[in-house]
């Protein structure tokens, strides 16, 4: 891959695009050490393999690497009006806490209001998608 890579750079090429699988470990044999970071729930990481195959590259090319996560932008879309005026809801909710002193909370959209609630009642608890939810998504797909 690095061998293709300088030769696309020095055939002018302005830039290249390396996929990853996240899934992906290196083959057995090569010197590359390298293990999948998992998370709490034994769930890949998502960008763990292609941060780490973007440093190699970086390290072995002198090349500028940049990783995007494609599952974060398809799932991200392009904000609405809307979505930047509850951001900015949620921002304003936040530094007003931290004005009054108030840590160890979250801002949350219940309703049409944006209110705060504490860590303790949210940390370490799993909420459900609504099956109501499930279907409607099921159908559009």
């Amino acid at each position: 891959m690095v061998r293709t890579l300088k030769h696309r750079h020095r055939a002018h090429a302005s830039f290249s695009i390396v996929v990853v699988a996240e899934g992906a470990v290196p083959a057995e044999g090569t010197s590359l050490e390298f293990e999948t970071r998992l998370g709490p729930h034994g769930e890949i990481i998502a960008g763990s393999t292609g941060e780490r195959v973007a440093a190699e590259i970086a390290a072995r090319t002198g090349f500028e690497t940049r990783v995007t996560v494609l599952g974060h932008v398809q799932r991200g879309g392009t904000p609405l009006p809307g979505d930047r005026i509850l951001a900015s809801r949620f921002g304003y909710a936040a530094v007003e806490a931290l004005a009054q002193g108030r840590s160890a909370v979250m801002t949350a959209l219940r309703g049409d209001r944006v209110e705060l609630v504490p860590l303790s009642e949210v940390a370490g608890r799993l909420k459900r998608v609504p099956d109501e939810l499930i279907a409607v998504a099921s159908a559009l797909a």
